[in-house]
C-alpha cells in the first residue's frame, strides 16, 4: 500500500463521526423523543430508536433532523451489522481504504430508505434556508446530510476516496453554525474530524486539498472533540468514541480504555463498547505480562 492510501484509510474513521447529529442547548429546540431515541441508539437498540422516532416526527412531520436521525438509524444498524463500527475494521488498512476487495451484502431496502429520508431531509432544510439563511437547524441538518452519505459510500459501498467534498461541506456548514451560535457545541466535532484527517495527508497533498480553517493539527482535533465530549447535547457519547478509535492509532492505549470504560458504563447494553472494552484491557494485560 503507498503512503497515500494509508493516510486516506483514515477517512472512513473520521467521517463516522458525522452520522450523528448535535444539537445546541440554547440553539434548537430540544425534543425528548429525539433525546430518546439517541438514548436508543447508542444502545444499539435499533427498534426502539425508530419508535422513538416514529413519535418526534408525528408531532413534527416538517422538522428535516428527524429525517436526518432516521438516516442515522438505518446507517449505524447496517454498520452493526457488517461489523464495521469494531475498532479491529478501522486497524485494518486494507479493509478501510477499500483495497480488500470483498463486497459487503448490504441491504439494498435498506439503502433505499436511508437515501430517501436524506433526500426529504435535504428539501425541507434547503427550504428553510431561502426563508432565512441562519436557521441553525436547518445548517445542522445539511452539515448531517452530508456526513451520513459520505460514511455509507465509504464503508458500506467502498466506492473509493471521493470524501473530501463531503467534508467540506459538512465544514462550511458547521463553521456557519458556530459563526452564528457559538454555543452549538457538537459542530465542533466536524473541525475536530477534519483536523485529524488533514492532519494524517503527505504535506504535498494538503497543498491540493483544503478545507478553510483547518490547520491539519492531531492536538487540536483532539481539543475540538473533547469540547463536545464535554458540552454537546448529543454527540458527547459519540465524540468519546471517535476519541477511543484515534487513541488506539495514535498508540495510546490507557486513554482508549479509560474512554471505553466510560462509555460502557454510560451505555450498558451496547454489546459492542462491551467487547471493545474487553478487547482492549486484554491487550494491556498482555503487553504489561511481557
Amino acid at each position: 500500500m503507498s503512503a497515500l492510501d494509508h493516510r486516506f484509510s483514515l477517512v472512513a474513521l473520521l467521517l463516522l463521526g458525522l452520522a450523528l447529529p448535535a444539537t445546541a442547548q440554547a440553539a434548537v429546540e430540544i425534543h425528548p423523543s429525539v433525546e430518546r431515541a439517541f438514548e436508543r441508539l447508542y444502545n444499539f437498540d435499533f427498534a426502539a430508536a425508530h419508535a422513538e422516532l416514529d413519535a418526534h416526527q408525528e408531532r413534527h412531520p416538517e422538522d428535516p433532523l428527524g429525517f436526518c436521525v432516521r438516516g442515522a438509524i438505518y446507517l449505524f444498524y447496517e454498520l452493526d451489522r457488517l461489523g464495521i463500527l469494531k475498532t479491529e475494521f478501522f486497524e485494518d488498512d486494507e479493509q478501510v481504504v477499500g483495497r480488500n476487495k470483498r463486497k459487503l451484502a448490504l441491504d439494498p431496502e435498506i439503502r433505499a430508505e436511508f437515501f430517501a429520508v436524506l433526500e426529504r431531509a435535504d428539501s425541507l432544510a434547503t427550504e428553510r434556508l431561502e426563508r432565512d439563511p441562519a436557521d441553525t437547524a436547518a445548517l445542522f441538518a445539511l452539515c448531517l446530510k452530508e456526513g451520513l452519505i459520505t460514511d455509507y459510500k465509504t464503508l458500506v459501498e467502498k466506492r473509493g476516496l471521493l470524501v473530501f467534498r463531503n467534508a467540506r461541506a459538512a465544514g462550511r456548514h458547521a463553521q456557519r453554525l458556530l459563526d452564528i451560535e457559538p454555543r452549538f457545541h457538537d459542530a465542533y466535532l466536524a473541525a475536530g474530524i477534519n483536523e485529524y484527517l488533514i492532519g494524517n495527508l503527505p504535506f504535498f497533498i494538503r497543498w491540493f486539498i483544503r478545507i478553510e480553517g483547518i490547520e491539519g493539527s492531531k492536538e487540536q482535533a483532539f481539543a475540538k472533540l473533547e469540547i463536545v465530549a464535554a458540552k454537546g447535547r448529543y454527540l458527547g457519547p459519540f465524540a468519546r468514541i471517535l476519541m477511543s478509535i484515534m487513541a488506539l492509532r495514535e498508540k495510546q492505549p490507557e486513554r482508549a480504555q479509560a474512554l471505553l470504560a466510560e462509555l460502557t458504563r454510560d451505555y450498558p447494553e451496547n454489546p459492542l463498547l462491551r467487547t471493545e472494552l474487553a478487547r482492549v484491557t486484554e491487550s494491556l494485560t498482555t503487553a504489561a505480562a511481557r
